[in-house]
């Protein structure tokens, strides 16, 4: 199997806005070796949601690596493989033996800053673009100036795909990474812990963006799950 990657460039993932009652979303909390990530899962995308939440509830993610690390980018953990891993090792390519259909939330939910999102593998061997069944990503990104934001509106719409005025607002305001919008799915955001998240992406990594000192997932918690 090939290994599951991101388009490597400029990303940023933001969960865009609502005032959605978020206090009845499943919130996750990712206990790192660097500090505490909680993230709010997206009702929006059940399959995602659910599949991340048997995850966690099973310990899959527990002292798993943030394997994937680019600055100004995202940091990618969910390998298996990666749990104990060797110093150097190539990661990557883990997997839990199945893929989800694409759940893409456009207009609603794109690529800004603090955006939870699956991993895939590249459209040439995914033409359905389907996410893992374990990898993930949270976006960091970079910030766009009204400019740089106007090409990657015009990237988008080559793919049949339409940058909403809001949305080229909060990528000015916030940055992101608006070229994974319609391709990837976003199924969650960051709601306490981007700190940490900026932290992360910081770290010296090798030539195959594995940093150097693991960044651990210690513990994967459910804190509370989906409405009813």
């Amino acid at each position: 199997m090939k290994r599951i990657l991101l388009l490597c460039l400029c990303l940023c993932v933001a969960v865009a806005g609502s005032a959605k009652k978020k206090e009845k979303r499943a919130v996750v909390c990712l206990e790192t070796s660097v500090g505490l990530i909680r993230v709010a899962l997206l009702d929006e995308a059940p399959r995602h949601r659910d599949n991340f939440l048997k995850l966690c509830r099973e310990g899959f993610y527990d002292g798993t690596l943030f394997h994937r690390v680019i600055k100004d980018f995202m940091i990618q953990g969910g390998d298996p493989d990666s749990r104990n891993a060797s110093p150097g090792q190539e990661l990557g390519e883990g997997d839990v033996g199945y893929t989800l259909p694409p759940e893409f939330l456009l207009p609603y939910y794109y690529h800004t800053r603090g955006a939870l999102a699956a991993a895939r593998e590249g459209d040439d061997v995914n033409p359905e673009q389907r996410s893992s069944g374990c990898q993930y990503y949270i976006v960091w990104g970079k910030s766009w100036g009204p400019q740089s934001i106007r090409k990657q509106r015009d990237y988008l719409a080559e793919l049949g795909i339409e940058m909403t005025a809001q949305m080229q607002a909060d990528y000015e305001q916030y940055g992101g990474s608006p070229h994974l919008d319609g391709q990837y799915t976003v199924f969650g955001e960051v709601i306490e812990g981007l700190d940490v998240v900026k932290q992360i992406q910081s770290v010296t990594t090798d030539s195959n963006d594995r940093p150097l000192d693991d960044v651990v997932v210690l513990r994967a918690v459910v804190e509370q799950g989906p409405r009813e």
